[in-house]
């Protein structure tokens, strides 16, 4: 387990360089949180698919003022919880209808976890633990990743984490109002994410009673003012949304598709349209070494502090706060890990237990630097993952510099998609899939970017480990925390370069600019193909073969818009005196071409086409 930092070793951390107070901790979370969450806020363009879909429904929400039911083109999108549109739409009130007021809600999503994984760190561990632990938790790739796209996840992170906060703490200080902050938590949760979001509280929390035996205090739980409390908030819009979305598919409505098509069936795969995979076992458990990396590391040293704890059997007994926050937050991390390993997945459906792992680890980190610091010899534990994340940081630098190297005389490419491979790893539905799809030509468009992550990865990880083997072991976990940070906004520089690839942002731009009155605008497929064109276009556009996914359940209500067209309609369309302009991706234009013939695009971003019967 970690060791106390004892008065003694607190004067011995200020000689050795840590230091004696949280205040360089804040300093340094502050900094990550403005150069790597608060500069992203503006750019890039908000992406095609999930990203522009929901900020398409929250922008809808705004202007119509219809908080109850999200639509997207006009369409009804009855498959998502809505306190993450809810907090959108008042962005855009407040802020305008642009990515900064996009984004705002995540990042606010960001903080909120970051600041808890300190706080809790910090009374259960330290104030270096709970430091390390926020610092740990800003600079996962994962937290980075997966907070680029316009998804509950951060939030839903918050609301479950702060949930079990307040129960640990409300059974520790015997507090009333920490019970209903849980449950009041809770609800949050269950409107961010829907009912999963009480699982994933309620199973960690009984089995947290059941072990340690507190199941004896039940009567202290508030369970029936509580669940009032949780109620009250959270019941409203589902019965408002019920009541709203009558009818479609048979007369099935809102009850019946939220709650067992996107619970239940979600769940057994047999949600219907079928729309996600499942990853296999073996990349679902070894990906989450990727997505808190480079802290992945030193999880051994959690898993070391873990068995000790069971070995002194302090799971059935724990006596202090620490051993209690980490039985729980190990159950926390285990409900999660384990539900969705049974059930469909994404990569990003296990976000939330990057907080409470990020606490383990940094809780394990701390304490084994203050082994290390009494010990003669290097830890066994900590140094062979900074060594780790030093050979790994050499190879991602050698890489990168090749790269550079070799694409030294190309010219600058502003569209990179023009010169990406198109090797469609994972069918594209993978995060990093488009990584597989660089080339030589590519680093001529990622020069920047390619060699501020060269020079991180270069430099950080090989410092960290010299002040490792120093036993300076604060400044190497701080070296850690900045080559990830540096990654981190090299990662964001290279994200604004695959905007056109990524975005149809600037197509949309551009039709807004020749729109004529009458013109119709199309997208040929699933409007996910350019979703973001809904966004920026700001009218209503209609879909050729696109009633499928996600607009499939909202178009069977009688009252849905007639924007679905067949090729057809589009053919008719196409001999008509109207100007039409058919949005089209790669993929799809030979078959595009057979409905209006074999014509050249008007408008080409990356991978993104636009046709039309009349020039521009």
């Amino acid at each position: 387990m970690s060791v106390a930092l004892t008065p003694n070793l607190e004067a011995e951390a200020t000689r050795d360089g840590r230091p004696a107070n949280c205040t360089p901790f804040w300093i340094a979370f502050a900094v990550v949180m403005l150069a790597v969450y608060v500069g992203s806020l503006w750019t890039p363009g908000l992406l095609d698919d999930a990203d522009a879909t929901h900020a398409e429904a929250a922008r809808t929400m705004a202007e119509t003022g219809d908080f109850v039911t999200l639509k997207v083109n006009g369409i009804r999108y009855l498959e998502k919880a809505p306190l993450m549109y809810w907090m959108a739409a008042v962005s855009y009130l407040i802020f305008g209808q642009n990515e900064f007021a996009t984004r705002l809600p995540i990042f606010l999503g960001v903080v909120g976890c970051g600041l808890l994984a300190t706080f809790w760190a910090q009374r259960a561990f330290g104030f270096r633990a709970g430091g390390y632990a926020g610092l740990m938790l800003a600079t996962s790739a994962g937290m980075y990743l997966f907070t680029r796209i316009f998804i509950p996840e951060a939030l839903l992170s918050f609301f479950i984490a702060f949930s079990l906060w307040c129960f640990l703490t409300a059974l520790e200080d015997r507090q009333a109002w920490r019970w209903y902050a849980g449950y009041a938590s809770l609800a949050l949760a269950v409107l961010t994410k829907g009912l999963v979001a009480g699982v994933f509280v309620a199973i960690p929390a009984f089995l947290y009673l059941a072990l340690t035996g507190e199941w004896r205090r039940w009567r202290e739980l508030r369970l029936f003012t509580g669940t009032l409390l949780f109620l009250a908030i959270a019941a409203p819009w589902h019965i408002l949304a019920g009541l709203r979305n009558q009818g479609g598919a048979d007369g099935r409505g809102f009850f019946w598709f939220y709650f067992v098509n996107e619970h239940v069936l979600r769940f057994l795969g047999k949600r219907l349209p079928k729309d996600y995979n499942k990853m296999p076992a073996v990349a679902y458990w070894l990906a989450h070494l990727v997505w808190i990396f480079p802290w992945s590391l030193f999880l051994p040293l959690a898993l070391r502090d873990a068995w000790r704890q069971f070995r002194e059997k302090a799971v059935t007994a724990p006596r202090s706060f620490a051993e209690k926050t980490r039985l729980l937050c190990w159950l926390y991390a285990g409900t999660i890990l384990l539900f969705f390993s049974f059930s469909t997945n994404q990569e990003y459906y296990t976000f939330p237990v990057y907080l409470p792992l990020c606490i383990l680890i940094g809780a394990a980190l701390a304490g084994g630097e203050d082994e290390a610091t009494q010990s003669p010899k290097p830890s066994p534990w900590i140094v062979p993952g900074q060594a780790v994340f030093a050979v790994i940081g050499m190879v991602i630098a050698l890489v990168l510099l090749w790269g550079l190297w070799t694409s030294r005389h190309l010219p600058f490419v502003p569209d990179i998609g023009t010169v990406l491979a198109k090797r469609a790893v994972g069918n594209y539905t993978l995060s990093m899939s488009h990584f597989f799809d660089l080339t030589g030509e590519s680093f001529a468009a990622l020069r920047l970017p390619a060699a501020l992550a060269a020079g991180a990865f270069l430099i950080g990880p090989l410092v960290a480990l010299a002040t490792r083997l120093l036993r300076r072991h604060y400044y190497a976990t701080m070296a850690t925390v900045a080559t990830a940070a540096v990654f981190l906004v090299a990662a964001h520089v290279a994200l604004e370069r695959f905007e056109p690839y990524l975005s149809s942002k600037q197509i949309a731009l551009r039709l807004k600019r020749e729109a004529r009155p009458g013109d119709r605008i199309m997208i040929y497929g699933d409007q996910a193909f350019g979703s973001s064109l809904l966004f920026y276009y700001r009218q209503p556009i209609y879909l050729v073969n696109g009633r499928s996914t996600s607009m499939l359940f909202g178009s069977t209500f009688p009252d849905a818009p007639k924007i679905f067209l067949n090729d057809a309609a589009l053919a008719e369309a196409w001999k008509g005196s109207a100007r039409v302009f058919v949005f089209a991706p790669a993929d799809k234009v030979e078959r595009l071409r057979a409905v209006i013939g074999d014509v050249q695009p008007v408008i080409q971003s990356g991978e993104k086409l636009v046709f039309s019967n009349q020039p521009l």
